[in-house]
């Protein structure tokens, strides 16, 4: 079989330049939105590095199917878990919480310093910095200074006005409806 990730099958003409992107709002599919952007980038031979922060634990329907891709294209993905098996909001942040979502940030930082990757999605990093788990002029700064070719994703809601004035790319999902509001609870393979 082919490998479709040889890099002379790679059109050497095509336009490379990374942006900064920002999913927020309170409306559901910020996380959806950045995965299928890099189920995209994996399609087209890119090294994908995706950091959940707040998020640990392995009952999320999205890391069975990463699990269970072809060897070729696993091969160029990463995840890492900077979280405990649970949400965190602001009432219950612990100095655990903190301890790994700051060892994600650590790599996140090495990761982009080192221009290991082409894109990089930090997974509720907007929580995280809303929360004062992550220091927001640390996150600008290494934010301003990435790799020009790097596309790099920020989730969550609350995205802080000054992550959003250095973004190139802003969507902010509004809920208009849910049937949460209904009592329905969050179901698997489609919340998580």
């Amino acid at each position: 079989m082919e490998n479709k990730c040889d890099n002379n099958l790679i059109n050497p003409n095509w336009a490379k330049h990374g942006y900064i992107q920002v999913y927020t709002g309170n409306g559901k599919g910020k996380t959806t939105a950045s995965l299928g952007l890099a189920m995209r980038a994996l399609g087209r031979c890119w090294k994908v590095l995706i950091i959940m922060f707040t998020k640990g634990g392995d009952d999320y329907g999205e890391l069975n199917s990463f699990r269970n891709l072809s060897p070729e294209i696993a091969q160029n993905l990463t995840i890492v878990q900077a979280g405990l098996d649970r949400i965190v909001y602001s009432n219950n942040k612990t100095r655990h919480d903190s301890e790994e979502i700051k060892k994600g940030w650590e790599l996140a930082k090495k990761a982009i310093l080192n221009d290991e990757y082409n894109l990089i999605i930090l997974d509720e990093a907007n929580i995280a910095i809303d929360l004062g788990l992550i220091d927001i002029n640390e996150v600008l700064e290494v934010l301003k200074n990435k790799p020009e070719d790097m596309e790099i994703v920020l989730t969550g809601r609350n995205a802080k006005p000054e992550i959003i004035d250095i973004a190139h790319l802003v969507s902010e999902i509004h809920p208009v409806k849910h049937y949460w509001d209904t009592g329905i609870a969050a179901r698997k393979g489609i919340e998580y």
